[in-house]
């Protein structure tokens, strides 16, 4: 099959492609969702696909795996177990930029996927009728190349569609090597199911939402996940509906290097809107009490309470600001994160366990940040011109971050965001560290749409650090940092919103600073 354009991403990651599909679209069956580990009735013998867009049906056809290789005509080669569902790499030599697109997403899938469905999925499911959604995900990695260890959630306001979903796109990354990162920009840090999660947040290139959640220090297995807490979540931050309907879920490995010894051991999915899946387990746990601020600054508020009890377990907390959802924890203490100095906030928490049942709220509680300007280490950028050609085909700005306040701080958590105009031409970017007084190796870049149609400013250069803390009054040093069109076209930096003329560093006013994904210092455009 042929490949069409459905898919983009920011940050000059273009979307994945998928198969235009023939045929009918199957019936969707608006039911509980069953799990389904077993093989079929008749053995199937073990194939082997080496096609682009090739399918094999997985238990039965309950499952889907897909070849998927949309970005490259380079070979992929995977061997497939149709009875248990299992599937590996054998061939795979993929050796593209880790600022584009990936070459390829082998993945097996349940549910509709651009209007081809497994059989017996009991997808779709409208989001505030979900109880319970959770997976088994096991997978063989290597230690070579740059890949994900990604599944794809698909929502849309109709229960099916045969077109790109016009609703959400949640994706869950389990692992990652190679510098490779989501789409969009990190907006925050949870807790979820007893792990703790970064958050992504960005449009896709058609403009639908993309919001994931990648495993701090990763993983090779999700066991009986909750896959709801993290569903819970995006709603709770406005990125998914609760009037879409889950549509879809995929596991596997989007691959920009490498990839050959990629595995698939098992994948499960089960979606229901009965509590606990269907299960005998329908008691709530108790409601948390004793709910208390132990602490705030001039951007969070931490929380502690009394332990709630279960009939089986207490799994975790979500904790409410507002009566929105703020996050999850697995012990009985939170801290939310990202908030204004000086403001009022009224919290309160339910206690859920395995089964996805859920307690009554717990009394609200009053907490106020402080106000700002207090010991709060503070930053600011710095710039300068390194580009004396405002017209060529690549713009070089010099960065530096300054800590101007009186406590250390964590750099993982920081980017600066440089703002210019693309121009015409291509729309993908590559990027580059020529020099860092903290060495390439710390620093993090990449460029990103903005969104913005403001004159100057329709894309950015996102500069992060890959760890490392930066002491009160100190400096990273300067920064080298370049970028280019994929197609080294020009550009005309006359008008670009964050540049300036100065050739020693100065206070960057147009260079903004984010921490935690809130803007601290500079102004956006």
């Amino acid at each position: 099959m042929s490949g069409r354009p459905v898919k983009g991403a920011p940050g000059g990651r273009p979307g994945r492609r998928f198969p235009a599909v023939a045929g009918a679209v199957a019936a969707v069956v608006l039911a509980t969702a069953s799990t389904l580990t077993g093989a079929s009735a008749a053995t199937a013998a073990p194939a082997t696909d080496c096609t682009p867009w090739g399918t094999t049906e997985l238990q039965g056809g309950q499952y889907l795996y897909q070849q998927n290789e949309w970005n490259s005509e380079t070979e992929q080669c995977v061997a497939v177990d149709p009875d248990t569902g299992a599937w590996s790499v054998t061939k795979s030599s993929f050796s593209l930029p880790t600022n584009g697109a990936p070459a390829t997403y082998p993945s097996s899938y349940k549910g509709c996927h651009w209007g081809l469905c497994t059989s017996d999925s009991g997808l779709p499911l409208r989001v505030d009728e979900l109880e319970s959604v959770r997976t088994d995900w096991s997978t063989t990695q290597v230690g070579s190349g740059a890949y994900n260890v990604s599944m794809d959630i698909w929502f849309n306001s109709a229960p099916v569609t045969d077109d790109q979903p016009d609703g959400t796109e949640l994706m869950i990354w389990m692992n990652h090597r190679g510098g490779v990162q989501p789409i969009g920009s990190r907006t925050a840090t949870v807790q979820l199911d007893g792990r703790t999660w970064d958050v992504w947040t960005g449009p896709g290139a058609s403009g639908w939402k993309v919001i994931s959640y990648v495993l701090q220090g990763g993983a090779t297995a999700l066991t009986d996940f909750d896959v709801k807490g993290l569903i819970d979540d995006g709603v709770g931050r406005g990125s998914i509906s609760p009037a879409h309907y889950l549509i879809d879920a995929e596991a596997g490995f989007e691959i920009w290097q490498g990839g050959q010894g990629l595995g698939m051991n098992e994948f499960s999915f089960a979606a229901s809107t009965e509590p606990g899946g269907g299960g005998e387990d329908t008691q709530a746990p108790t409601v948390p009490t004793g709910v208390a601020v132990t602490g705030s600054t001039d951007s969070s508020v931490s929380l502690s309470w009394n332990p709630a009890s279960d009939d089986t377990a207490v799994s975790g907390y979500d904790v409410y600001r507002d009566g929105v959802k703020a996050g999850s924890t697995a012990s009985a203490s939170f801290t939310d994160t990202g908030l204004a100095a000086s403001s009022s906030h009224s919290y309160t928490v339910r206690a859920r366990d395995a089964a996805g049942n859920t307690s009554a709220a717990s009394s609200a509680v009053t907490a106020s940040t402080r106000p700002g300007g207090g010991t709060t280490a503070a930053l600011k950028a710095q710039y300068r011109n390194n580009d004396s050609s405002p017209g060529d085909n690549q713009i070089r700005p010099g960065l530096q971050l300054v800590n101007t306040g009186a406590t250390a701080v964590d750099l993982k958590n920081v980017t600066l965001r440089y703002w210019f105009s693309g121009e015409p031409g291509a729309g993908s970017y590559g990027t580059a560290c020529d020099y860092a007084v903290i060495g390439c190796g710390s620093v993090t870049h990449r460029v990103a749409s903005s969104g913005s149609a403001g004159p100057g400013a329709d894309h950015y250069l996102e500069v992060g650090f890959t760890g490392g803390s930066l002491a009160a009054g100190a400096s990273t040093g300067e920064m080298q940092l370049r970028f280019n069109k994929s197609d080294w076209s020009a550009f005309n930096e006359a008008d670009d919103y964050s540049r300036s003329t100065n050739t020693v560093f100065a206070d960057a006013s147009k260079v903004a600073v984010y921490v935690n994904g809130v803007l601290t210092a500079g102004a956006a455009p």
